[in-house]
C-alpha cells in the first residue's frame, strides 16, 4: 500500500533536513542534497512505521494542506 505524507526539507548551510507530517512521533532525517533528505525521510518512515506499528499514523486528523510562512517577531 502506498500511503502519501507531506514532507518539511529545510535547506542549510551544510545540508538538508528533512521530516514528515501527521506522524506521531519524532522522525527527522537529513542528507547533502535535497533527494538525499527526501530518500532518508522515506526511509525513516517505514522504519518508524516497522517499529511502532500503524497507530503511528494520525488517520483521525490528516494533514490537508501545509503552508510555509515567514513573520517578524519582535525579541
Amino acid at each position: 500500500m502506498l500511503q502519501q505524507f507531506k514532507i518539511i526539507v529545510e535547506k542549510h548551510s551544510d545540508g538538508y533536513v528533512a521530516y514528515p507530517l501527521g506522524l506521531k512521533g519524532v522522525v527527522v532525517a537529513q542528507g547533502d542534497s535535497y533527494e538525499d533528505a527526501l530518500e532518508d525521510v522515506k526511509s525513516a518512515i517505514r522504519f518508524h512505521i516497522e517499529t511502532f506499528g500503524r497507530d503511528v499514523l494520525d488517520e483521525e486528523k490528516p494533514v490537508l494542506e501545509a503552508f510555509i510562512a515567514e513573520a517578524g517577531v519582535a525579541i
